[in-house]
């Protein structure tokens, strides 16, 4: 497994995160012997990032990497989570009064004192400009609440507006073989900055291991069922905000142009691996219902793609995908 530096917060941690939306809600039902059971996966196969958030199952994806860290004292894991959706996502709920409250609910559900990281969950664009926020965020780390902060971003736009902070330490954005844009301005001005960049939805909500057809049934608790189009949260969120028949047919070619580029490889750790290539990106967060994909996801943090891979899936993006989203997000 290969190590970068996450940004500002100077922890080393796997180029192969662990996203556990999956372990908290929206993506059908895990039972905590399961989640557990993938946080262990994941931790023997070199992952040393989990990615959380306080609204994932209401605090029970927190709750239960809670569990597993003490069980594994001085596993050297660092657990990022997320804040702002507890409310209604008005700028004006994002004050030192709710942050407090929210990091000390995090807190208790991870049973820890300080939070390694902690970044607000894509709130409204008006508040990654807004002095008041950032002043309230240095005040969390000056109390000892959190040791560092960062955004999770929808837009291109909130993510160049968080990395010219000067205390931001790591951004947190939509990046995969679907959704390229990052590629052109907030990579290299996060690495220019010293910032950050954690890869979200890196295999399109589950598109780009080309196992899902137009037939493919999702269970209704199951954003990807009942999300389509953006009826509970953005919709960039899920299947990156691809159609869902064009992003089937554009994953089996992504597959075919995998398949030649690693043999022995499955299309999900080449998608894997050729998010984590890129230049700038400090960790690549996926995220696992058991611990085999678990171990699968992590085993592409050793993988090396050809030369001319990058320039493939950019033809493919290029033709069949750039015009749905690359203007949106």
């Amino acid at each position: 497994m290969q190590t970068r530096t996450l940004g500002r917060t100077g922890r080393t941690v796997s180029v192969i995160g662990l996203g556990t939306w999956q372990l908290g809600a929206d993506w059908g039902e895990v039972d905590e012997s399961d989640a557990l059971a993938v946080l262990d996966a994941a931790h023997e196969a070199g992952v040393t990032f989990f990615d959380t958030a306080d609204v994932y199952g209401d605090g029970r994806s927190e709750t239960l990497i809670g569990t597993w860290l003490r069980a594994n004292a001085g596993s050297g894991v660092t657990v990022a989570t997320k804040m702002g959706r507890r409310m209604p996502q008005e700028h004006e709920n994002y004050s030192l009064e709710h942050f407090r409250a929210w990091t000390d609910r995090s807190r208790a559900n991870l049973g820890v004192d300080t939070l390694d990281l902690v970044q607000l969950h894509c709130p409204p664009t008006s508040v990654y400009s807004d002095d008041h926020v950032y002043d309230a965020l240095d005040t969390l780390v000056d109390e000892g609440a959190i040791a560092a902060y960062g955004v999770s971003v929808e837009r291109v736009e909130e993510a160049l507006a968080a990395i010219a902070r000067p205390h931001v330490a790591s951004v947190q954005i939509i990046l995969n073989a679907f959704r390229l844009k990052p590629l052109d301005e907030v990579l290299p001005a996060a690495a220019a900055a010293g910032v950050g960049i954690i890869a979200r939805v890196p295999l399109a909500s589950g598109l780009l291991s080309g196992r899902y057809t137009n037939d493919t049934v999702f269970a209704a608790n199951d954003h990807r069922n009942f999300n389509r189009h953006g009826e509970s949260f953005d919709v960039g969120e899920t299947f990156s905000g691809v159609d869902y028949e064009t992003g089937v047919r554009a994953a089996a070619e992504f597959t075919e142009l995998a398949r030649d580029a690693a043999p022995g490889a499955t299309a999900a750790q080449v998608a894997l691996a050729w998010v984590a290539a890129q230049p700038g990106v400090s960790s690549v967060i996926p995220g696992a219902r058991s611990a085999e994909q678990a171990r699968a996801n992590a085993a592409a943090g050793a993988l090396e793609l050809p030369d001319g891979f990058g320039a493939a899936v950019r033809e493919l993006y290029d033709r069949d995908i750039r015009a749905s989203v690359h203007e949106r997000w």
